[in-house]
């Protein structure tokens, strides 16, 4: 099993080198999800959101991505604009892993590397990195939610960005394969990225926590 593929380097590697949360509040169908949330990360930093369903931990990723408006607070990006850092800047790997059933493994591979910016040689890195090959050509409705999971990963290899956004990236995958994501998480923290990740289980690597509390 082959997890260390190369990253990239590239102004969009550097686009983002520190987040800031400043007393964020959200409010979701009415209710106050949460409120006075802070947080500061630098390169090389990762967080775990943590929290009962429904606290807003997912919320708070889209947020971070631009897809849920604030109710109150501020999200930073250091000295880079928030439009260029959120088109530019970072990754959001959902809960959903947003694949198309009917496409191949390798159609959506290639569809989100493109999209992203990488290339087709950054899109065989990550297809080798997360022991994709043999998946390729099936569709992606065959694949079993651990795969899809890998597959829906693979765009953090294909296309790097700073910033990865995680809603609970463990939860489908054997352990043979957390240890594995473990292994590239580590390897994006050493390389300055920065991670936030909702979690329910402790993510494989050091970080700090930040407990929303519903």
């Amino acid at each position: 099993m082959r997890c260390a593929a190369p990253f990239a380097e590239s102004g969009v590697r550097r686009l983002i080198t520190t987040l800031t949360f400043k007393d964020l509040a959200i409010r979701r169908g009415g209710r106050l999800l949460f409120d006075g949330v802070s947080l500061a990360l630098e390169a090389g930093q990762a967080c775990a959101l943590t929290g009962p369903n429904g606290s807003g931990k997912t919320s708070l990723l889209r947020a971070v991505a631009g897809l849920v408006r604030l109710e109150a607070g501020e999200i930073g990006f250091g000295v880079t604009d928030p439009v260029e850092a959120r088109g530019g800047g970072l990754h959001l790997v959902g809960h959903a892993d947003g694949l198309k059933p009917a496409r191949t493994a390798r159609e959506e591979l290639a569809f989100w590397t493109r999209w992203f910016g990488g290339t087709e040689a950054s899109a065989r890195d990550a297809a080798e990195a997360l022991s994709l090959v043999p998946l390729l050509d099936l569709e992606v409705r065959r694949l079993s939610a651990g795969q899809r999971r890998r597959l829906a990963m693979a765009r953090l290899i294909a296309a790097p960005r700073p910033l990865w956004l995680l809603d609970e990236p463990l939860s489908p995958l054997d352990a043979r394969w957390r240890e594995a994501f473990g292994g590239l998480m580590r390897r994006h923290l050493d390389d300055g990225g920065l991670i936030v990740a909702a979690v329910h289980d402790p993510l494989p690597i050091p970080c700090a926590s930040l407990e929303l509390a519903g």
